[in-house]
């Protein structure tokens, strides 16, 4: 499907702690020795003394920083040779497998990184680079993308959800509540204040009708805003996330649960200014029909051995060989760089309408089915992109099942890590060299 092309799923890494333990390793980092030596095997691998030292150093900021009592020296230092052995042993499990990430997703990861701390990639790779940190950044968090993968892998596997335990829990109180209506609320929010003329005020609230209507008739609340902000108009908003009702802005939430999947509500008015807000999706939601749109691309990406213009060279020519009669499936499994959608010659699946990233998906949704689009550039590269299918689909049943399998599946995973991990280590061979 399309996640391999999008990013690598990450809410499994506390990015706020990484960042933290990140930084605090490169202070390290800058007092190691030129001298390095190893001071355990583990199983094939080994632990280097600037690697335990950096991690002592790392521990003892973060115990200070918690106002924690510092533990005695050999306590401390039996601590991180654990949690050095543990993490050396995933890794090698990781490389055996073939767990491996390539300088793209990487990139892609460092840019959510980035951007959750203000920044774009460059500026948060510069402050990275101006104190000598940034090669061992990338490298850590290679590491946690590896571990985190492994653990995923490995544990899921130990752990069986039956169908009894799932009806139990969606017959309980936690699980009526999880499986409550998850909505996907999109929003344009035009300033308009009580500090405002009236007539300035009723200007705004037309050009808010005139949003709401362009919106019902299908442009996207991106390409809107964007416009809007063009004409210097200081527009907010954005996509909330999937929310339950009690979780959104209560002007929102008293009409969030009776709009249709797709549709754009007339203006609400706050203090703050004019709300339009567009119902993107819903899931959880008895009786409720999700639009989806079945797709199949080609992505064509510059790298370090093709470039922009080479890359958009190439995808104009497949265009061309399909539109000539070339099979479309044949050429996207010999050129399509997407490696999750390439075997299956480049077909995406059924995807929820909206569910697409926005650049990709302002292509697809007024695409015809059956028609080849033109070349297209996203942020992942130069895109042909065909629909195959529309359809509604009730999803409820299906959600609330997978609502309960992950419910359950989640308490028993800290449980089985931990068990997993002690069965790691009792199992591996470790030697300590003085």
């Amino acid at each position: 499907m399309i996640k391999r092309f999008l990013s690598f799923p990450r809410q499994q890494i506390v990015w706020s702690i990484l960042l933290a333990c990140l930084f605090a390793s490169g202070t390290a980092h800058g007092q190691r020795q030129v001298l390095d030596r190893v001071i355990a095997i583990v199983d094939d691998g080994g632990i280097l003394q600037s690697e335990y030292d950096a991690r002592e150093a790392e521990m003892i900021q973060r115990i200070q920083e918690m106002g924690a009592q510092m533990p005695p020296p050999e306590q401390l230092r039996e601590q991180v040779m654990e949690n050095l052995i543990v993490e050396n042993l995933q890794l090698q499990m990781a490389e055996r497998v073939g767990i491996r990430f390539d300088d793209d997703t990487l990139n892609r990861v460092i840019t959510d990184i980035a951007q959750s701390n203000g920044m774009t990639f460059d500026q948060y790779v510069n402050a990275l680079d101006s104190q000598g940190m940034y090669l061992e950044t990338r490298e850590r968090i290679r590491k946690e993308m590896s571990i985190n993968e492994v653990q995923r892998g490995m544990v899921n596997r130990r752990i069986s959800i039956t169908d009894q335990e799932s009806e139990n829990y969606l017959n309980s109180e936690a699980g009526r509540s999880a499986i409550a209506p998850d909505y996907m609320v999109e929003q344009i929010m035009i300033p308009a204040n009580d500090n405002v003329s009236e007539s300035m005020r009723e200007q705004r609230l037309e050009l808010a009708e005139s949003v709401t209507e362009r919106a019902n008739n299908g442009e996207t609340f991106a390409t809107l805003r964007q416009e809007l902000q063009q004409q210097g108009i200081a527009v907010s908003g954005g996509g909330l996330g999937w929310r339950k009702a009690d979780a959104l802005p209560t002007l929102f939430a008293s009409v969030v649960p009776d709009m249709r999947i797709g549709e754009t509500h007339e203006p609400l008015q706050s203090s703050n200014g004019y709300h339009v807000i567009r119902l993107n999706n819903v899931r959880g939601d008895e009786g409720r029909l999700v639009p989806q749109t079945e797709a199949r691309h080609i992505l064509i990406a510059p790298n370090e051995i093709r470039t922009e213009e080479q890359a958009r060279r190439l995808i104009n020519e497949l265009h061309q060989r399909i539109l000539d009669g070339e099979d479309f499936n044949v050429l996207a499994r010999q050129y399509s760089d997407d490696n999750m959608t390439v075997v299956g010659g480049g077909d995406m699946g059924w995807v929820n309408d909206n569910g697409f990233p926005p650049e990709f998906g302002e292509r697809t949704s007024t695409l015809p089915v059956g028609e080849l689009s033109e070349p297209f550039r996203t942020s992942f590269g130069w895109h042909i992109a065909e629909v195959t299918g529309r359809r509604e689909q009730d999803l409820s049943r299906q959600y609330r099942r997978q609502q309960a399998e992950n419910a359950l599946r989640n308490r028993k995973f800290e449980l089985e890590l931990e068990n997993w991990i002690l069965e790691l280590r009792d199992e591996a061979y470790v030697k300590y060299i003085n």
